[in-house]
């Protein structure tokens, strides 16, 4: 039997990051009171990832963007993070970063850790000269409202029926796109998740955790397929 390629792709904030990244902006810069009530409205469903940003961008009337630099340049990822990376380089494992923040941090916090060659995916984040944000989302898909980049997309994309993808998450935007792969790691939301819909996860609380899990689904003879994302996956490929 061919040996199955690994495809790893993982959640960015709180998940690489040590705090969601995203909602601290807006916290810092804005209104923390108004951040958890637009956040809130997203994980009740009454609005979509794409209206919670926009709504957020639309609650900072002014930002000074070298201090929105400066504020970024002190979050810090998961040390245990860069030796995922080196593994995951080291096996020949293809990891792809899924975001549903934005580009303007990632690239920060990623040129700081010297993890510029990461392949990513996000919305974009943009400062006009009077210090008003806004934001683009090129990977929008209107049928997947709980992540304005749409993560099941990219999973689709990037993977094929031989390969053994997995999935690395913590939160609301991995909802959707975890169901889509074969093994799952979750912590916090995702972790909530996938207890209450009964999806078979592994629970982890740093990269370490999930590095140890891989060296064993490496040395498995035969890695068996999560049925229920073969069935997604197959619906997904039917539709387009």
């Amino acid at each position: 039997m061919k040996k199955r390629s690994l495809k790893v792709f993982v959640d960015f904030d709180g998940t690489i990051t040590l705090e969601d990244v995203g909602e601290a902006i807006f916290r810092k810069f804005g209104s923390a009171e108004k951040t958890d009530r637009i956040v809130d409205d997203l994980l009740s469903d009454k609005i979509s990832s794409r209206q919670c940003w926009d709504e957020l961008c639309d609650s900072i009337d002014k930002i000074n963007k070298q201090e929105l630099n400066d504020f970024i340049d002190s979050l810090e990822i998961d040390p245990t993070f860069i030796p995922f990376v080196r593994f995951c380089n080291d096996k020949e494992i293809e990891l792809v970063v899924l975001s549903d923040g934005f580009d303007h941090y990632i690239d920060r916090i990623f040129s700081k850790a010297d993890l510029t060659d990461l392949k990513y995916y996000s919305n974009k984040l943009y400062v006009d000269i009077n210090g008003k944000l806004s934001a683009e989302y090129p990977h929008y898909d209107a049928d997947s409202p709980t992540s304005a980049n749409c993560k099941k997309n990219h999973i689709i994309t990037h993977s094929s029926d031989d390969d053994y993808t997995i999935y690395i998450g913590d939160g609301n935007s991995d909802k959707e796109a975890a169901q889509y792969c074969d093994f799952i790691f979750a912590k916090k939301g995702l972790l909530k998740f996938c207890s209450t819909e009964r999806i078979s996860f592994y629970p982890f609380k740093n990269f370490d955790d999930v590095q140890n899990k891989l060296i064993e689904l490496i040395n498995k003879k035969n890695l068996r397929k999560r049925h229920q994302a073969e069935l997604k996956r197959k619906s997904a490929y039917t539709a387009e």
